[in-house]
């Protein structure tokens, strides 16, 4: 994943787009989040932390409400397709047999799937996963929030450590 944010940070940075955009851009992306918005940030454009947590943060965060409002009607349109359909329960599949967490701890279940910084957990998940289980909305978006709040703490802290050891 180092690699997929250098070859992001290299091309857009190449293409002047600014430093804090690249940031954000990245942070928006499926998968990549701010986790790897905030290790963009720190250890390849050495960024301020400050600066670098808050961009990804937002970044991260921007698209979390439109998940929660509208990804099962999307997927219910999706679903009619011919060829888009297959993925699309792929994706619901997936992603409801991680149920067992939110299922076993309520909302907390929610917030510590988002704020461990795993591949497969992370905000937009969270959100595809609440919305799938027709959580509140309002309350998912919270702890959604806390939740990458908490990753992008835990990736800071370890960029940090890494940019030290390092460089």
């Amino acid at each position: 994943m180092q690699e997929v944010c250098r070859t992001m940070q290299e091309f857009l940075t190449a293409h002047g787009i600014p430093d804090w955009l690249v940031v954000f851009i990245i942070s928006l992306c499926p998968v990549l989040e701010c986790r790897l918005g905030m290790f963009t940030a720190i250890s390849l454009l050495h960024m301020s932390t400050v600066k670098g947590f808050l961009i990804s943060f937002a970044g991260n965060i921007l698209p979390i409400p439109f998940i929660l409002l509208l990804i099962n009607q999307i997927f219910e349109l999706l679903k009619k397709i011919p060829g888009i359909n297959k993925p699309i329960f792929w994706l619901e599949d997936k992603t409801l047999k991680k149920r067992d967490k939110i299922d076993k701890y309520g909302i907390w279940g929610l917030l510590l799937f988002v704020a461990i910084p795993l591949p497969g957990t992370g905000g937009w998940t969270g959100a595809l996963l609440a919305s799938l289980l027709h959580l509140d909305r309002k309350k998912s978006f919270g702890v959604i929030c806390v939740g990458v709040f908490i990753a992008g703490l835990i990736i800071t802290v370890l960029s940090l450590a890494f940019n030290v050891a390092v460089f």
